[in-house]
């Protein structure tokens, strides 16, 4: 039986604990308590989740902020219902709600902020050159970019859309799933040479 105190101090990965993704200001300020039905499936998405993308960006950019992480049902569906900037329970893009689906239906994510960027953006830095890295470095499913500090969405599946797109100008599909990219690598490349040398963690 788990207790929330046990949940939270699940360790997911080198950088990551269950507890860095159950705050909510949603639920702290309507009271909705933000618990999973399913623990034992959250943690295993989460686990890939925080193993397969959050640890590499904190490895190579310093720490990553968690703006909103895991999400229980009964609260993403108040969310949605009082337009608090949450999809449905059944929007297949919802990607909060670690415990649903099994298999190749699994899904996890958050909205993070790499501070890294977040002050090189708000000198006018292009949004591309970090999706751009990602796409180039990561085994991302979505990543959706918004205005404030640069923050993104980041999504895990076991098999991964490879799409990207953004609310920031230029708006609209920088990389629909399964396309290629219309800039060559060698351009790409470019548009990140300053960035901190990619580290990764090799796990077993």
């Amino acid at each position: 039986m788990w207790s929330l105190e046990t949940l939270g101090r699940v360790r997911l990965s080198r950088h990551f604990f269950m507890r860095d993704f159950l705050y909510s200001e949603i639920g702290n300020f309507h009271g909705i308590q933000n618990i999973p039905e399913n623990p034992d499936l959250a943690i295993e998405t989460g686990r890939a989740f925080c193993q397969t993308l959050l640890d590499p960006l904190e490895e190579t950019f310093g720490r990553v902020a968690v703006r909103s992480g895991y999400r229980a049902p009964s609260l993403n569906r108040f969310g949605n219902e009082n337009k608090l900037n949450c999809a449905r329970n059944d929007n297949p893009m919802e990607c909060h709600i670690w415990d649903r689906g099994t298999g190749e239906n699994r899904i996890a994510g958050a909205s993070i902020v790499i501070p890294w960027f977040a002050d090189q953006n708000g000198t006018g830095r292009d949004w591309r050159d970090l999706a751009w890295w990602m796409h180039d470095h990561l085994d991302y499913s979505e990543i959706w970019f918004f205005p404030k500090l640069c923050a993104f969405n980041l999504v895990w599946r076991p098999n991964p859309h490879r799409r990207i797109d953004s609310y920031i100008a230029p708006r609209g599909c920088l990389l629909r799933a399964g396309a290629e990219p219309d800039e060559p690598r060698d351009k790409r490349q470019a548009r990140y040479a300053d960035f901190p040398p990619f580290r990764g963690i090799d796990y077993p």
